[in-house]
């Protein structure tokens, strides 16, 4: 399936309604055959995910609240759009998240505990992308994660990872970025190094309609997907609420760029169903009735429904319920064991290789700390 021939400049691709019953027009055809060939296997997991990420993110927030955790960002809502997209990597790409990809990070082997401890200010970063998928650190300096993706594919096609027609050799990035992000200058200069040098990079937008209290109409006087058109990156519009719409279009635009064609961007249209973050109060700024018109539309609901269609079985979805309340027990129960690491190890990962200015302010805290020592046995 060619991402040009199935990228309609003015569609949204929906296959599931809101009940979660499969939907197929002509528009959407391309995307309904392949989603019809998803393995049930496949289906089932991201389902799992998706319920074991909620799970995850609505304890972590009692965490906040409870005074264990320094900030929490809210995924409730956005999983679809996630795990979908995720799952159509493959082990070699490079995965660059913004700060609320708890599905996708913890997806591609990021443990939560690793999530928890950089929210309770404990790392710089949380892990080791080697160790971890190829996925990167979360970033919350809005959109410049868009330049580090772009570079890394830039990399690869330098590299020659690209368009080898070798399935374990060929390889892209993806990056993570939400609607307001896209007013950035960051973002708009990763667009025109993609373009111009071909770099293997899905810029994957998930448009949940509030950059904090900013709405999108306000952001935009134009459709967000039709920004990277006019850069030149071939861009298409899913319903991100609807997992097999999410999955299928990120086949599509991973496809488009490992096989050397350039970047590609998709935006799943979602909705941010908390508050921008732990700090944030979106009652302020939005009406009930909005809301609850996105709750009818929960991407986790309509799964299971089209589940059920299906054939799965109450047991099964259980089953995944009962996982993803032991990961929320777990961390209830690990987050307050949690202790501060020394102070030194903030001069640790600054550079990658030694640094004469970092080793000076090192010492110096070292010398502070023990002079300290000294006077308080003094």
């Amino acid at each position: 399936m060619s991402f040009h021939a199935a990228a309609p400049a003015t569609t949204t691709i929906r296959l599931l309604d809101s009940e979660g019953r499969f939907v197929e027009t002509d528009e959407n055809a391309e995307y309904a055959a392949a989603a019809r060939a998803i393995p049930d296997e496949t289906l089932l997991a991201m389902h799992r995910r998706m319920v074991i990420t909620r799970r995850f993110d609505h304890a972590a927030h009692n965490l906040q609240r409870t005074g264990q955790l320094g900030l929490w960002v809210p995924s409730h809502g956005q999983e679809a759009a996630q795990v979908g997209s995720v799952f159509a990597l493959r082990p070699q790409d490079h995965v660059f998240p913004s700060y609320r990809e708890h599905a996708v990070t913890m997806t591609r082997g990021v443990e939560p505990m690793e999530i928890i401890s950089l929210y309770r200010g404990l790392t710089h970063g949380g892990w080791d992308p080697d160790e971890r998928g190829n996925t990167h650190i979360s970033t919350l300096v809005i959109g410049s994660q868009t330049l580090h993706a772009t570079g890394y594919a830039m990399g690869m096609r330098l590299d020659g990872d690209v368009g080898t027609g070798d399935a374990d050799r060929d390889a892209c990035s993806i990056v993570y970025f939400g609607d307001g992000a896209t007013s950035q200058g960051d973002v708009n200069e990763a667009y025109v190094f993609a373009a111009s040098y071909k770099a293997p990079v899905v810029f994957f937008l998930q448009n949940n309609h509030w950059a904090i209290s900013v709405p999108v109409s306000v952001q935009s006087p134009t459709p967000l997907v039709d920004r990277p058109r006019g850069f030149g990156i071939p861009a298409i519009k899913v319903d991100g609420n609807d997992i097999l719409a999410s999955y299928t279009a990120s086949v599509v635009a991973t496809d488009h760029a490992r096989s050397g064609q350039g970047p590609a961007f998709v935006e799943a249209e979602t909705y941010r169903i908390g508050a921008h973050t732990s700090s944030d109060d979106p009652t302020r700024y939005r009406g009930d009735d909005e809301l609850a018109s996105w709750v009818e539309r929960d991407p986790i609901a309509r799964s299971e429904g089209y589940l059920r269609s299906r054939g799965v079985t109450d047991a099964q979805l259980a089953e995944f319920d009962a996982e993803g309340e032991a990961v929320a027990a777990d961390i209830r129960t690990r987050t307050p064991q949690l202790v501060a690491p020394p102070m030194q190890v903030m001069f640790d990962h600054v550079y990658r290789e030694p640094h004469p200015r970092i080793d000076e302010q090192r010492g110096w805290l070292e010398a502070y700390e023990a002079d300290q020592d000294g006077a308080s046995h003094a």
